[in-house]
């Protein structure tokens, strides 16, 4: 499902900081807020909160509702962190938040667009076409656009229908395939190039799937602009991935910088890209899968639901 008010619109996935800027108010436009924050667990380990507090303290683009990552769209009860929901699932929370089958959404966070894509992606695999605004809350402030501070009530919305389309996510077996030789997808893991190398860890077993293209989802971003990459760059980052006909599967750790990834992608046109949606959070977790590694194995600390690592 796509709305009107994109109509014209030739940047694919993204929308421009002055078109948001333009269109703020209109009818039927719904923005949100997916920031999700870094932070310091109690052991030293990365974990991850939700951004509300920073939504509600520190401000948001005016008029932008925000979206819990956490708990509102993700799979309450997944055996991993942000474990995409069912069709259900996502219905009531997409409604939850003014969001129906006749709106406009874009959304955005604060860092550098990664969690902005996954909710972006959940919208696509359902059938409802949104978009990510290039640059998030940072360049829109550094172009001196309002902020407001506290909670803004979702609008009511109507009827939403959600059609996962399969075609969206990649499971584990999707991946044992490629391996066995019977899928000639290609594999790309969004992660840094230290944690692709097994140098560093944040999970039991250090590493990347054999055989996967090594694309970091930060080098996607011009740290100038905290905008994505013109396409030529982006054709040099994403490497075979990108320039190959054969379809790609994208992953990280926890199915957030792959959907960057996937994101760019999009952006190139290329249109046969799945997200493994369980990605090593759910590899590592067996023992028998194998994992490629120029480094000594490393052993993660901490552990917990939200405190895996995602990206």
């Amino acid at each position: 499902m796509s709305h009107p008010l994109f109509d014209g619109l030739r940047n694919g996935p993204l929308v421009s900081t002055a078109w948001l800027a333009d269109h703020l108010g209109a009818d039927g436009l719904v923005v949100l807020d997916a920031t999700v924050l870094q932070v310091k667990g109690f052991n030293g380990a990365d974990a991850y909160v939700s951004g509300e507090e920073q939504y509600l303290v520190n401000g948001h683009i005016p008029g932008a509702v925000f979206a819990d990552l956490f708990e509102d769209f993700s799979d309450p009860e997944g055996e991993y962190a942000f474990s995409r929901p069912s069709a259900k699932y996502f219905e009531r929370a997409a409604q939850a938040h003014g969001v129906d089958n006749d709106t406009a959404v874009v959304v955005y966070d604060t860092g550098t667009g990664y969690w902005a894509a996954r909710l972006w992606w959940l919208f696509h695999s359902f059938g409802l076409e949104a978009r990510v605004l290039d640059g998030g809350l940072v360049k829109w402030k550094a172009e001196g656009r309002p902020i407001a501070t506290g909670d803004v009530r979702p609008r009511r919305a109507g009827e939403f229908s959600a059609y996962e389309h399969s075609d969206a996510w990649a499971e584990k077996d999707d991946v044992e395939a490629v391996l066995a030789g019977q899928s000639d997808d290609v594999l790309l893991c969004a992660l840094s190039t230290s944690e692709f190398e097994g140098e560093s860890a944040g999970k039991p077993r250090a590493g990347h799937i054999p055989g996967s293209v090594s694309a970091p989802a930060t080098r996607l971003i011009d740290p100038a602009t905290n905008t994505y990459l013109p396409p030529e760059r982006l054709r040099d980052v994403l490497g075979e991935a990108a320039t190959s006909p054969r379809p790609v599967i994208a992953y990280c750790q926890a199915g957030i910088a792959s959907s960057g990834a996937a994101l760019a992608l999009t952006l190139l046109g290329h249109d046969e890209v799945r997200v493994y949606d369980g990605s090593l959070n759910e590899w590592v977790a067996d023992p028998t899968a194998p994992l490629e590694t120029s480094a000594p194995a490393l052993v993660a600390s901490g552990g917990g639901r939200h405190l895996t690592k995602p990206e």
